[in-house]
């Protein structure tokens, strides 16, 4: 079997001109990969830094998938697998996630403590940040930042899981910038990783928005 039959390859956070963005596996029917050992080993395999299984397409009922791990909740996972299968809730174990689309953009919103934690450090420039070579010292999910134009809201920023399952940074960060943009109090619009674009919007109930675009690069 291919590697890629039966998964729909997306692009999520691609930037203004259809470039980039991070590359998501959509399993659309969970049932071919049963228990945690087989769901594990295709993400393994793929080597995404998310794959999504759906479990039920229509509740939005989905499970996502690190090389390594399971995450109760992901930023670019959940926007790819509203586009894909035109959902406006996805239900997941910590609560329900609403979606809507907007033009070439397509939200999700959900809570801040959901998401995995991040530290997010701030960079005094944004030469600063796009300088590192690799992932700075250090264990556990790493966030950098820097002000790109603070009055407007724009942010530089590149994201290092730092955990040991081959991938090195993550292109784009929903989850991260959701925790920034929460942090800040305001919305952002992030350059992220090679050319990336992550728009954020925190409301008053202490919820974010998270948009960006959405390609399908290959069809399972």
């Amino acid at each position: 079997m291919n590697d890629y039959d039966g998964i729909d390859v997306l692009r999520v956070f691609c930037g203004p001109d259809g470039r980039h963005g991070n590359e998501l596996g959509v399993v659309r029917d969970g049932r071919r990969y049963p228990d945690n050992e087989s769901r594990q080993a295709l993400a393994r395999r793929i080597g995404f830094s998310e794959t999504v299984f759906v479990d039920d397409p229509e509740r939005g009922n989905v499970d996502i998938r690190t090389p390594g791990l399971r995450l109760p909740f992901a930023g670019h996972p959940l926007v790819g697998a509203a586009w894909l299968l035109d959902l406006e809730v996805l239900e997941l174990p910590v609560g329900d996630v609403f979606a809507r689309q907007d033009g070439e953009f397509t939200w999700i919103t959900a809570r801040p403590e959901w998401a995995p934690t991040w530290t997010l450090e701030r960079y005094a420039s944004v030469a600063e940040v796009e300088a590192l070579t690799e992932p700075p010292p250090g264990a556990g999910w790493l966030y950098v930042w820097a002000w790109e134009d603070e009055a407007a809201g724009r942010v530089r920023a590149r994201a290092f899981p730092r955990r040991e399952e081959g991938i090195d940074e993550d292109e784009a960060t929903g989850a991260a910038a959701m925790l920034l943009s929460a942090e800040l109090g305001r919305a952002l619009n992030i350059a992220q990783g090679r050319g990336s674009q992550i728009l954020t919007a925190p409301a008053p109930d202490g919820t974010v928005e998270i948009g960006g675009r959405v390609l399908l690069a290959a069809k399972g």
